[in-house]
């Protein structure tokens, strides 16, 4: 098999960058390669988990997304050989490329914590950040009579650096408005050094922590999961010094890396991740190779709208360099953090690589708003779907 351009990746960046791709020159040779039967909207996770949306709203089959015009290689990624311009299949199966765009996503690491894998979805122990176990949540917290509540945060990068924090406001806004504030002890066990790296946005969102008498634990790193004791154990990043908690509820952010293929590829750099200028998002060894969103090493937030402003760029640059010019397109780092704070309340963190405030709204944003708050539920799952995926937004 040979494409002109082959994606690897059917998530959010690979098809809003096929649809681009596409929609500018529809005669292209595209191929997708992507396993998955089914195509997410992720970032609606944190309301499912809160039971403000259902979970059926986040899901459509991958067929109904791809971009007219593009081959579907329904296989997943086995090896990259970009010296020859190629990829290896799970099947065996060869594809040679031209260009190559990877938009692989990341790899969620649920065995990277013992006792996780196990017990994640049950007795207690739930996580927003996958299909199977986002419902899991929302039955924790309506279920909850009391006691501790734990949410965490990795020392990994991780999809949407937010979430975690999210789905804790939520759950103590619920705590609160069913009277079980004054018997409930919730904590936030993050192995960041504290709630937000903007201090525009930190600054609210720490009389947000106030506000529902949050414990905070910066710089504990959640390492081992004791289900039958209902004991979670975290370790102090700096000491190592380990302090165990035991807990009614526990939100588990489970550790996250770049996917095994690409650590183990010629494309990764040190930490696994794939190696690309954090402007131009060109391969820094292989030019006719790109990468963006998740999988690749930009030093920004991992979130849908980072990607919103990545493809683009990558669009414009690979054109270029089909056409025998340099890349001369430059995506600044922007990304953006819809922290909800509660049940109708949200602050839009808006920044760029140097954590400059990039607002696109009139008004202060560093302010928990209704109006926000309705945006991320109604207007922008609407974007997604008829916007990005189809190469408009």
């Amino acid at each position: 098999m040979k494409h002109q351009i082959v994606i690897v990746g059917g998530g959010t960046a690979g098809i809003t960058v096929a649809a681009r791709l596409l929609r500018e020159r529809p005669d292209l040779d595209v191929a997708i390669i992507e396993p998955s039967e089914k195509h997410y909207y992720q970032p609606i996770w944190t309301l499912v988990g809160a039971g403000a949306v259902p979970r059926e709203a986040s899901v459509r089959d991958e067929a109904e997304v791809m971009p007219e015009g593009a081959t579907w290689l329904h296989e997943a990624v086995a090896a990259f050989e970009p010296e020859n311009n190629a990829v290896v299949l799970s099947n065996g199966d060869r594809v040679e490329y031209e260009y190559l765009v990877v938009a692989a996503g990341i790899q969620l690491d649920w065995d990277a914590i013992p006792g996780l894998k196990e017990s994640v979805g049950r007795d207690g122990v739930c996580s927003n950040y996958s299909y199977e176990t986002v419902n899991s949540t929302w039955e924790n917290i309506r279920s909850f009579k009391g006691g501790t509540a734990i949410f965490t945060q990795p020392n990994t990068p991780i999809k949407c650096g937010g979430a975690p924090q999210k789905i804790m406001y939520l759950a103590s806004d619920y705590f609160r408005r069913h009277g079980l504030d004054k018997k409930t002890r919730v904590v936030f066990g993050s192995a960041s050094g504290g709630i937000f790296s903007v201090a525009k946005y930190a600054n609210t969102l720490n009389k947000v922590i106030q506000r529902y008498g949050i414990e905070t634990h910066y710089l504990h790193n959640l390492v081992e999961l004791r289900p039958d004791q209902h004991e979670a154990v975290f370790e102090h990043i700096e000491t190592g010094e380990r302090m165990t908690l035991t807990y009614d509820m526990i939100h588990v952010t489970p550790p996250q890396s770049a996917p095994d293929f690409i650590k183990q590829s010629p494309l990764a750099d040190a930490a696994g991740w794939v190696d690309v200028d954090p402007f131009t998002l060109q391969h820094n060894t292989y030019a006719n190779v790109f990468a963006l969103g998740d999988c690749s090493n930009l030093p920004t937030s991992k979130t849908g709208a980072a990607i919103r402003k990545q493809a683009p760029v990558l669009v414009e640059n690979l054109q270029a360099v089909m056409d025998g010019a340099a890349p001369s397109a430059r995506y600044d780092g922007y990304t953006s953090c819809p922290l909800v704070t509660g049940y109708g309340r949200l602050v839009l963190a808006e920044f760029d690589y140097d954590g400059n405030p990039k607002e696109s709204f009139p008004f202060d944003q560093s302010q928990e708003r209704y109006t926000m708050y309705l945006l991320k539920k109604y207007v922008l799952p609407e974007m997604y779907w008829a916007g990005m995926l189809k190469g408009l937004a």
